[in-house]
């Protein structure tokens, strides 16, 4: 072979890598090391989507000491693996749809009030669940301490907050120092009647 012909003088050689080029590619993260950080490792919880920048070394190394769950108590991290079956997304009964419920309810409301004919009654259904939710109203279930206020002020369970500060208005001057010519042998019995009162207040009963 001629290694004087022409013809060599048109082989054109790939360039060696720009050097510049390798001086901007990142360093690992790993304290000390000065290889390249070409393997990305992820930050963790809470930040998802980011990332570390370790050479194949340290990548291997961190990767093999990873837990996402670290500091994650372990009914957080049976709560959180339950939740990941659905894509930690909200999820209702079959057949429930509470916004849509919503909007056929005020549909309803809407067409009452404005006395809308219906004659397919396409809100039929809607108006006889409202009745009937209104029907089968539960019977409110109340604390022993309010129980037994309203039992000190005479009352059963029934009672409104109107019924409830009529009672204790009257309860207060029939037992009242001054209603009773400043007779005070009542005052036991009317310092019951406060604290009864106020407990009843302080359930938002009246």
């Amino acid at each position: 072979m001629n290694l004087n012909s022409p013809l060599f003088d048109r082989i054109r050689v790939r360039p060696v890598a720009d050097e510049g080029a390798r001086r901007n590619e990142p360093g690992c993260e790993h304290p000390g090391c000065t290889g390249l950080g070409l393997h990305r490792a992820p930050k963790g919880r809470g930040q998802e989507g980011q990332y570390f920048l370790f050479c194949l070394e340290h990548v291997r190394a961190y990767n093999q000491s990873y837990n996402y769950f670290a500091g994650m108590s372990e009914d957080a991290v049976v709560a959180y693996q339950k939740a990941s079956v659905i894509g930690h997304r909200p999820t209702w009964k079959m057949g429930v749809n509470g916004a849509a419920r919503m909007r056929a309810a005020a549909y309803a409301r809407a067409a009452e009030e404005a006395e809308v004919v219906d004659p397919f009654d396409f809100f039929a259904g809607v108006r006889g669940a409202q009745s009937a939710s209104r029907r089968a109203e539960p019977a409110r279930r109340l604390s022993a301490p309010a129980m037994q206020a309203l039992d000190v002020l005479g009352l059963d369970e029934t009672a409104d907050a109107a019924a409830i500060k009529a009672r204790y208005k009257q309860l207060v001057k029939r037992f009242h120092p001054d209603a009773n010519g400043g007779d005070r042998s009542f005052e036991a019995r009317l310092q019951e009647i406060i604290r009864a009162y106020n407990t009843l207040k302080t359930v938002g009963l009246c």
